[in-house]
């Protein structure tokens, strides 16, 4: 199924949740993120339990330092 991270399009297996969007898709590390499932904020805590859908808006923010 297709879901948009960031403003881009990705292919990501059926019954795929956040924890492997990150792991297995993007390869990314999921420490210092936030992540918002068509506008809402899914809490680190539900990661592996909230699967996505076809067609989801994911947003990925990473926390920075500076002031």
């Amino acid at each position: 199924m297709e879901v948009t991270v960031n403003q881009q399009n990705f292919i990501v297996p059926d019954n795929c949740n956040v924890q492997v969007l990150l792991a297995d898709v993007l390869q990314h590390p999921d420490r210092g993120l936030a992540i918002a499932i068509n506008e809402a904020i899914v809490p680190k805590t539900l990661w592996e339990n909230h699967k996505l859908n076809q067609g989801d808006k994911v947003i990925i923010i990473k926390a920075t330092q500076g002031g």
